[in-house]
């Protein structure tokens, strides 16, 4: 039996990136229905590959940072199609380049002059950004084509407030004293209150218990599973936290959040107009997403705007275009 040609995406980022990566993902597939889909991304997120619908393999693809990978584990044929979803410079590019595709889909670039793509802008959203790439080469594309399925496990917390207070650098990172304010707050409402935290951010959730006196119970630290994860998330009163992957993951999973921007402005990467969700944010200067300390930008937030923003949420209750995807995936 003939193999069927292959896409290749590369997209070795985080949680966050993969998610606002998903309607290009989607669009792809919707392409190209009889190719494989193949996403060159962290083995970590192979779940969440799998929850889009639209990826048939994860090729195990990372480096340190937001850098490149030096190479990619790729057997047999070059693929018919490669779509660089990573960057817009030549380090992406000749990464995919190397392996011969018959064709590339890519930002254009003075390093890379071969590559006859659209013009990039910096200022775009994300999800609009790559949307905006397979529809300068005839892919039809929705920057709304965001939502997951909900998840069949039952959440550990249902109910809760999932205050979320780490993110991948300091300078997206609100102090957690604020968040112990918080969650002070909504324990004294009679608000359930739970705490996440990725790998490596244990002392964090500790330290946020700590200053709220909240229980072991409440308290998921060290990177949870990406099905348990979404139970969580998916059956939560509400999300906060930085501009960080669990805030995409509650945009996709149609759970009320509020998050918290800075250095980087919600209008490139916040989440779609809803009343569910609120993008808090006090103008400033750029600042680096990768930087050493939180951005003067998010510290202008203080913890009576998070609590004001979360009484402005409006009741969980799933619209009907939620209910129609969760069938749909039944």
């Amino acid at each position: 039996m003939t193999a069927p040609p292959r896409v290749l995406v590369l997209r070795a980022l985080g949680l966050g990136d993969l998610l606002a990566g998903v309607p290009a993902l989607r669009a792809l597939r919707r392409a190209f229905p009889a190719h494989e889909l193949v996403l060159a991304a962290p083995a970590e997120l192979a779940p969440v590959a799998a929850a889009t619908g639209a990826v048939d393999r994860l090729l195990p693809a990372s480096a340190p940072g937001r850098a490149v990978p030096r190479a990619l584990d790729w057997t047999g044929p070059p693929p018919e199609i490669a779509v660089d979803l990573h960057g817009n410079g030549p380090p992406s590019h000749r990464l995919l380049l190397q392996l011969r595709p018959l064709r590339l889909l890519a930002f254009a670039h003075p390093g890379t002059p071969e590559i006859d793509g659209p013009v990039w802008y910096a200022e775009e959203h994300e999800r609009a950004r790559w949307c905006r790439l397979l529809e300068s080469y005839g892919i039809d594309a929705d920057p709304a084509d965001l939502r997951l399925p909900r998840p069949p496990e039952a959440s550990p917390a249902p109910g809760a407030v999932v205050l979320h207070p780490g993110a991948g650098a300091p300078s997206r990172c609100w102090p957690v004293q604020r968040y112990a304010t918080v969650a002070r707050t909504l324990r004294r409402q009679g608000v359930r209150v739970a705490v996440t935290g990725g790998a490596g951010e244990e002392d964090l959730v500790a330290e946020l218990a700590d200053r709220a006196g909240l229980p072991g119970t409440a308290l998921f630290p060290g990177g949870l599973p990406f099905d348990r994860l979404c139970a969580l998330v998916a059956d939560a009163r509400a999300v906060v936290s930085g501009d960080t992957g669990i805030a995409h993951l509650a945009v996709a999973l149609a759970t009320p959040s509020v998050t918290l921007f800075g250095p980087v402005p919600p209008s490139r990467w916040g989440p779609p107009p809803d009343p569910r969700h609120r993008a808090l944010w006090h103008p400033g200067p750029d600042g680096d997403p990768h930087g050493p300390r939180p951005d003067p930008s998010l510290l202008r937030i203080h913890p009576d705007d998070v609590v004001h923003a979360l009484t402005a949420l409006p009741a969980t209750q799933p619209a009907a275009s939620d209910r129609q995807l969760e069938q749909a995936h039944e």
